[in-house]
């Protein structure tokens, strides 16, 4: 009998363009653009593999599906997944790892040179006509600087931390990282430990994985570390900065600026107060969602259904 494999969340990752025929070629596919809270077990009650980037398996939902026999992570990260009840009853999880690498770091480097140029500033300019209004040929109004000689601080350096670490030596920049008890190599890279590291740097890159240690870890008193002419960068989990800690710091200038493609809450709330910020840059969680890094994403789970189908572990993670 063909498996049957749901994917609860498909418009997360296809905008029009992504071609899942790879997994529909494994079993009976049925993909549902979103899914809520309440529609899951109804969708997946005689699924045997459920795709999901971010819709909650937990659980009641584990329970609710006896057929389960795998649950295929759309992502790298599996938060959103009951990974102790999944082994418990023997289920499979498997994730993708790696796949946006490039992707995040490229829009890393967007947002360090957009802010070291003040790029959206001067875009602005030019169609307000305040360029148009400059009694000379340029304009100054917001001087800016070369990356070269600056110091950006990374905190988490796997793949894409290192990524991006590789990108800004391009520019002949220093690069530095967070110290901790367990990190695994320094990469070539000084390591220092947190406010160390935010005195030292001219821009903090975040790509840490939301933890415990992690959480809220970007604070008042780690902002008030920094210099005032840096700039913060999250590319990782919203979490990790705490919004009211920021949002005050951009008002009261203790650091230059900041860019963002995470928030606590996704979507945020119409009159959330950090989307009111001065000097901030934020982008809808766009880093990892280029269409080679999707086609990626899609190929991979496609190829993690095949292993397990076929009696191999691949990218398993319980």
């Amino acid at each position: 009998m063909a498996e049957k494999i749901v994917f609860l969340d498909a418009a997360t990752v296809n905008y029009g363009d992504i071609d899942f025929s790879g997994i529909a070629n494994s079993g009976e596919f049925v993909s549902y653009p979103v899914t809520s809270t309440a529609d899951v077990i109804s969708r997946c009650s005689d699924a045997t593999i459920i795709i999901t980037n971010k819709v909650v398996i937990g659980n009641e939902v584990i329970t609710g599906c006896p057929k389960l026999k795998m649950i295929a992570e759309a992502a790298t990260g599996y938060n959103n997944i009951d990974i102790n009840e999944a082994k418990k009853r023997g289920i499979v999880v498997a994730n993708v790892p790696g796949y946006s690498t490039a992707t995040v770091a490229q829009l890393t480097l967007a947002f360090i040179l957009a802010l070291s140029t003040n790029l959206i500033q001067y875009n602005g300019a030019a169609h307000d006509g305040s360029w148009s209004s400059s009694d000379i040929f340029t304009l100054g109004t917001w001087p800016f600087f070369d990356l070269e000689g600056k110091t950006v601080g990374i905190m988490g350096m796997g793949s894409i931390g290192s990524e991006v670490a590789r990108l800004c030596t391009a520019f002949r920049m220093k690069v530095i990282a967070l110290k901790r008890d367990d990190s695994k190599s320094d990469g070539g890279y000084p390591r220092l430990n947190l406010f160390d590291l935010a005195k030292e740097s001219d821009f903090i890159s975040i790509h840490m994985p939301l933890t415990d240690y992690s959480r809220y870890l970007i604070n008042g008193e780690f902002l008030s570390q920094m210099k005032r002419s840096a700039f913060l960068i999250n590319m990782a989990r919203g979490p990790i900065v705490d919004p009211a800690a920021l949002r005050q710091a951009l008002q009261d200038g203790v650091i230059a600026g900041a860019a963002i493609d995470v928030m606590e809450k996704e979507p945020p709330l119409a009159d959330d107060p950090l989307l009111k910020a001065p000097n901030l840059i934020i982008t809808p969680h766009i880093g990892w969602a280029s269409i080679e890094s999707r086609k990626r994403l899609v190929n991979e789970i496609s190829e993690n259904i095949r292993s397990f189908l076929a009696g191999t572990r691949r990218n398993v993670v319980n």
